[in-house]
């Protein structure tokens, strides 16, 4: 890993950003769990971006893009190379408007429920169903996030994406494997924005089905309390929180980490949790809805970091 004295000989020409090293990432995350990041970057423009990888696979040093911190659990030893935040990337803007559509261009830094709110703001109809769910919208790309039966790749018309090698295209959204909570886009691929297109409504429509949406999540899912949203993809059948529920695991702890008392398909950190409290959380409680059902669980969230 290249030293504070030594980024800044290689770097200060070509990067224009914030630049923080041995960053503890449980402050970046909404478990507020993490070992450090050797170093933890915000580029302020996408060619910042391109020089820096270039640089960085020369030298061999490990990038990887990072969202929210709302579904990745960082392990405990933190992570090794360098981490690149996009929330530097925060811009909204309305390319076109009809009498029934308007398209927007969205970068990928924007938190998800400011995207929800310009929307709701300005009836434009679409995203109504992913209120609630925290996270940037590069990250909601990535996973392909949904919630009430509207998923983001619905809204998509094309993504804007550079690969690791530094390389910048735009992908149009059929052609990125879009399915239940995942994508074709690499981990390694940084999402740097997107063009959406949306259905003209009556404002007082959207923000109806948009507060109705968070009022039921609010009564269904522990929102207020620390946790990266559902822990496991639901299998076809029964939801993965019924299954958890149905195989006595509602409660049940491991250190700081709790299988919620309001959505079995949340961890919560009650203070103090590891990732390794997490980690051991998931395997008892996929092993037990395994022997009660025959059900074998799939991740929803990412792990990343040093074993």
């Amino acid at each position: 890993m290249l030293s504070r004295q030594e980024w800044q000989d290689t770097f200060k020409d070509i990067y224009q950003g914030e630049v923080q090293f041995d960053a503890p990432m449980k402050d970046h995350t909404n478990l507020s769990i993490g070992g450090p990041a050797d170093a933890l970057v915000s580029p302020d423009d996408p060619l910042s971006i391109r020089n820096m990888i270039i640089v960085l696979r020369k030298k061999g040093i490990p990038f990887l893009p990072f969202g929210g911190g709302t579904n990745t659990l960082v392990l405990d030893k933190g992570i090794e190379g360098v981490v690149i935040s996009l929330k530097a990337f925060k811009r909204i803007e309305v390319l076109k408007e009809g009498n029934d559509y308007a398209e927007l261009f969205v970068e990928a830094g924007v938190p998800l429920q400011r995207l929800v709110n310009f929307c709701r703001e300005n009836g434009y109809s679409g995203v109504e169903g992913l209120t609630g769910i925290p996270g940037t919208t590069g990250g909601a790309i990535l996973g392909n996030a949904g919630s009430f039966g509207y998923e983001i790749k619905d809204v998509l018309v094309s993504v804007a994406i550079m690969d690791s090698n530094g390389r910048l295209d735009r992908f149009k959204a059929k052609g990125l494997g879009f399915g239940y909570r995942k994508s074709d886009i690499s981990g390694n691929d940084i999402v740097l924005s997107a063009n959406l297109r949306l259905k003209r409504d009556e404002k007082e429509k959207v923000s109806f089905r948009t507060e109705n949406f968070f009022m039921e999540k609010k009564q269904k899912q522990p929102i207020s309390e620390k946790s990266l949203g559902c822990v496991f993809k639901n299998p076809e059948g029964e939801p993965a929180g019924k299954l958890i529920d149905m195989a006595g695991c509602k409660g049940m702890r491991i250190g700081g980490i709790e299988v919620s008392t309001v959505h079995a398909n949340f961890f919560v950190n009650k203070g103090g949790g590891t990732a390794s409290d997490y980690l051991n959380l998931m395997n008892k409680v996929s092993t037990a809805v395994n022997r009660k059902s025959g059900i074998i669980l799939e991740p929803e969230i990412r792990v990343i970091g040093r074993d």
